[in-house]
């Protein structure tokens, strides 16, 4: 399995077609999420992922926040298998080639409350009480780097 990260002009039309099914794989059919994908923000984001056999099996893309310099935002977080620890793996993975390439000091995530606990034991702390999203509770939480 391969850490891949990549802007979006980088990625192949494989990459980007694997990327867009493990999002409405976990998004749309797991969670039930009904919201518009393809928000323009691809365009601007680092794209971490694990790859293997042709397919993505762990995802995030990160970007510039526009909450301030030096901050970049988190999102999209998944994994295609629960319980492997592939979703640690993206996360370690990732955090320092956001580190180096979007030059920022702090990682911020509106994380679903559920995997809240997940974040914690990455380093991240809660910032806000928790608020709605696309219908699904979530917290505010940072990673300063």
């Amino acid at each position: 399995m391969n850490f891949i990260a990549k802007v979006f002009d980088e990625l192949t039309t494989a990459e980007l077609y694997e990327l867009l099914k493990a999002r409405a794989k976990i998004f749309v059919e797991e969670q039930n999420i009904r919201y518009v994908d393809e928000d323009d923000v691809d365009y601007r984001s680092l794209h971490c992922f694990l790859w293997e056999n042709g397919t993505v099996r762990a995802y995030l893309r990160a970007f510039a926040s526009d909450e301030g310099e030096g901050i970049a935002k988190v999102g999209r977080v998944l994994s295609i298998v629960h319980g492997e620890g592939l979703g640690t793996k993206v996360m370690t993975e990732s955090i320092p080639e956001i580190k180096k390439r979007l030059n920022c000091s702090k990682i911020v995530i509106d994380a679903q409350s559920h995997a809240e606990e997940f974040y914690k034991f990455l380093g991240f702390v809660t910032v806000s009480d928790e608020f709605m999203e696309e219908g699904i509770p979530h917290v505010r939480m940072e990673l300063d780097i």
